[in-house]
């Protein structure tokens, strides 16, 4: 089940809102307040991603999934990353370089958490979908919740 036209506007604004906040976080001009800020920010971001998606993730679910996005993505983008510890020391400059960045690292980590819980959330449908098929009855799982308990735990 791809996500509807609704779905994909509101993690639009749910990605944005948090993309600013994180924007603001990085303003501090002392390295590693950022990344710290990415991380609440992400944290928080995951969980309304969630719930738009018709699912529910617990707090420490939310921030393994902010930590695992955000280290996807300074893989990705490591001159990124850097230049936006290293830009903090500089005055004035750094406080305009490094909440652009930040914007730029959240929106891009925010779009793959969207990727991981469409995806997760069309396997959980199939599975439902099978066990019906089976005649047996599908597990009551007290609404539709993503299974990433399992996944960053192990």
């Amino acid at each position: 089940m791809a996500m509807t036209e609704e779905e994909k506007s509101k993690c639009r604004k749910i990605i944005h809102g948090h993309a600013a906040a994180a924007a603001a976080g990085n303003l501090v001009p002392i390295p590693g307040v950022g990344v710290a800020a990415d991380t609440v920010t992400m944290t928080t971001m995951a969980m309304a991603l969630a719930s738009v998606l018709g699912g529910s993730i617990t707090e420490a679910v939310a921030k393994n999934m902010a930590v695992n996005a955000i280290i996807s993505t300074i893989k990705k983008q490591p001159v990124r990353v850097i230049a936006k510890e290293i830009s903090k020391v500089v005055p004035v400059v750094g406080q305009l370089v490094a909440p652009s960045i930040s914007v730029a690292m959240l929106e891009s980590a925010g779009w793959l958490l969207v990727q991981d819980l469409v995806a997760e959330r069309e396997k959980n449908q199939q599975d439902k979908n099978l066990e019906l098929e089976d005649g047996q009855q599908p597990t009551n799982r007290g609404g539709h919740n993503f299974r990433y308990e399992k996944k960053f735990l192990e």
